[in-house]
């Protein structure tokens, strides 16, 4: 006899014994999963940039290979770990969550081991090769063997719509909360004022933050894995195990995973983008990188402050009416930015503080989305393939973060910024603030449109499809 979910979402085992009702402690779990992810993922993405081109004296162009080198790997790591997830036999402690007690000391050894400051001391070759071996260990292998099955888990540890919906908002909350000490912190720890005024990094902060980041991360995670349970359980039919083709084939026709595979490249370019563009951007154009933490603060504000109302609104609308909601606001306040051409940090502070508001708004059910493709997918091919779904969108993500580094490399390059330079000439700087608005903004319209009109997971269609997956685990 295989497990069983009830209507409640409780399961009874082989000896009936009953799983705890899911509840606040996986919420809270849930949240400090990605909390532990996004010490080195939100780092990177911020600061990776500025690490490479300012301390190791790499151009932005090199780097932009990099990031999108290093996709090419991913496509194979990140499938490849699906698959394992999907078909390996559960431990005790559930499918998934065994992962995160595996990898969470490996991913934060090896985010620390990017940020080695005395690199920059090294000829330009060995700096090259440390770099292309330290960021694909941690990006290719590591997180990827602890992101994937903790993003799966999502779809195991609540069989209802709301519980998935709630944990995609504490998960979003982990990431702002990540996102808020980074924001906070980095900025007045790795940067500093010359005697001249200019600003500057101190190469030794990016080595200590970077391993007290790891520390926290090891904590996180293992807050994640004492506090969530998996219930919903699958058997594995003999014989069912397809290969990677048959499985690439069978997704590429779920028309829900495609619309959001594209809805994240054009999310993660504007999102991460506008991370690394801002930091030039405060640095060159404003000329005061010390504000990022009050910027960082402003940013990460607007989705807490959603995220008590999010279970409210999609309940109520549904997530992809709202999620599409939040991209058209976002993108139109970016828009905005563009034309207005600030000069004074308070108006473009707080017109980027709406903005994120409504791009909060998306990425607090962002992660709903993946649990009803994955039912989607189960309904249509009577196949339970949690691992492979959110591997292909992870995949996705780390592509739309290759196209923000790489496209942020190339633009720095192609805008004439150097990277030797103490400051930049103004020309540079106005270049820099059309980067850092006008693309993000035409980004964030593209998501809308994605999601309006090629999304098909309305709210009556998620409803139905639980639906029919609750009739048929009753059977």
């Amino acid at each position: 006899m295989g497990k069983i979910v009830d209507d409640r979402g409780d399961t009874k085992t082989e000896d009936s014994r009953k799983v705890r009702p899911f509840g606040i402690r996986d919420k809270i779990g849930y949240m400090f999963g990605d909390f532990g992810n996004d010490f080195s993922f939100i780092f990177a993405s911020s600061y990776l940039m500025i690490f490479y081109t300012k301390v190791l004296g790499l151009s932005g162009y090199v780097v932009g290979l990099l990031f999108m080198g290093a996709r090419i790997v991913d496509a194979f790591t990140d499938v490849t770990m699906g698959r394992i997830v999907d078909n390996m036999k559960p431990a005790k402690d559930g499918r998934f969550r065994p992962w995160i007690r595996w990898m969470c000391i490996p991913v934060a050894v090896a985010s620390t081991i990017m940020y080695l400051y005395f690199v920059q001391d090294w000829v330009y070759w060995a700096k090259l090769a440390y770099v292309i071996i330290t960021y694909l260990f941690w990006s290719s292998f590591c997180y990827t063997a602890i992101n994937i099955p903790y993003g799966s888990m999502a779809s195991v540890i609540s069989p209802d719509v709301e519980g998935r919906a709630s944990l995609s908002t504490f998960r979003s909350v982990g990431a702002s909360l990540a996102g808020l000490v980074i924001g906070i912190l980095v900025p007045l720890i790795i940067y500093e004022t010359d005697a001249e005024g200019s600003q500057i990094v101190k190469p030794v902060s990016f080595t200590v933050t970077a391993a007290i980041f790891g520390v926290f991360a090891i904590i996180c995670y293992g807050l994640c894995y004492m506090l969530c349970q998996e219930r919903v359980f699958f058997e594995k039919k003999e014989g069912a195990r397809d290969n990677v083709w048959g499985m690439l084939k069978g997704l590429g026709k779920n028309r829900p995973l495609l619309a959001l595979v594209c809805a994240a490249l054009m999310l993660l370019l504007a999102s991460l983008l506008g991370q690394t563009m801002n930091n030039y951007l405060f640095l060159d154009y404003f000329k005061n990188a010390k504000v990022m933490s009050v910027v960082n603060v402003v940013n990460v504000a607007g989705t807490l402050l959603l995220a008590p109302f999010v279970s409210k609104i999609v309940t109520k609308f549904g997530k992809k009416e709202a999620g599409a909601l939040g991209m058209l606001a976002a993108g139109a306040l970016y828009l905005l930015l563009f034309f207005l051409r600030l000069k004074s940090i308070p108006p473009f502070v707080v017109i980027l503080f709406l903005a994120m508001v409504g791009s909060g708004l998306f990425n607090l059910v962002i992660w709903a989305f993946i649990t009803d493709i994955i039912d989607y997918q189960e309904v249509v091919t009577g196949k339970r393939e949690d691992g492979s779904v959110y591997a292909v969108y992870s995949f996705a993500r780390k592509v739309g973060q290759a196209l923000a580094g790489g496209v942020g490399g190339f633009v720095l390059t192609a805008i004439g910024y150097v990277s030797e330079a103490p400051s930049q000439t103004d020309a540079v700087a106005d270049r820099i603030y059309t980067v850092a608005t006008l693309v993000p903004g035409a980004c964030y319209l593209l998501v809308f449109l994605i999601i309006q009109f090629a999304y098909p997971l309305s709210k009556k269609e998620v409803e139905k499809n639980t639906e029919v997956l609750r009739e048929r685990r009753k059977g």
